[in-house]
């Protein structure tokens, strides 16, 4: 079968140079304020990346090109990363949820969705499964 070629897919969603800590600092919600905090700390130790705030709204670490294995676009994007949303704070990970369901359960109230693990905040779970959980993901990409 013959390979297809690959093509760079151009997307919105790009780094920038903005400050993360200033765009942090400016979440309204405290409580979110200091979980996106906490959050940068683990992601960054778990990494070894400096955090790269995506467009306006995704703090990011690291930069891998990806390939869609159907279409065989490629696109830039982040390792692992994160965005405080009014609803929650959203995770961006490559791990295939279902595949570790006992794992999910033991992480505490989150709900997920295509690629994303939602967090309304970091009290209503258990901090160490979510460092697992973030292990499991850059193990799969890296």
């Amino acid at each position: 079968m013959a390979e297809k070629k690959s093509k760079l897919a151009q997307i919105k969603t790009k780094p920038t140079a903005a400050s993360v800590e200033e765009y942090i600092n400016n979440v309204e919600d405290e409580q979110k304020r200091k979980d996106c905090f906490l959050l940068l700390d683990m992601m960054k130790a778990a990494t070894g990346e400096e955090p790269i705030l995506w467009s306006s709204a995704i703090i990011g670490f690291g930069n891998k090109r990806f390939k869609s294995p159907t279409t065989g676009r490629e696109v830039d994007w982040l390792l692992i990363g994160f965005s405080p949303l009014k609803a929650n704070l959203s995770l961006y990970l490559t791990v295939n949820y279902s595949a570790h369901s006992e794992l999910m359960q033991m992480l505490g109230k989150h709900k997920t969705g295509a690629g994303c693990l939602y967090i309304n905040k970091l009290d209503d779970i258990d901090l160490e499964v979510l460092r697992k959980i973030i292990k499991l993901s850059l193990d799969k990409i890296v």
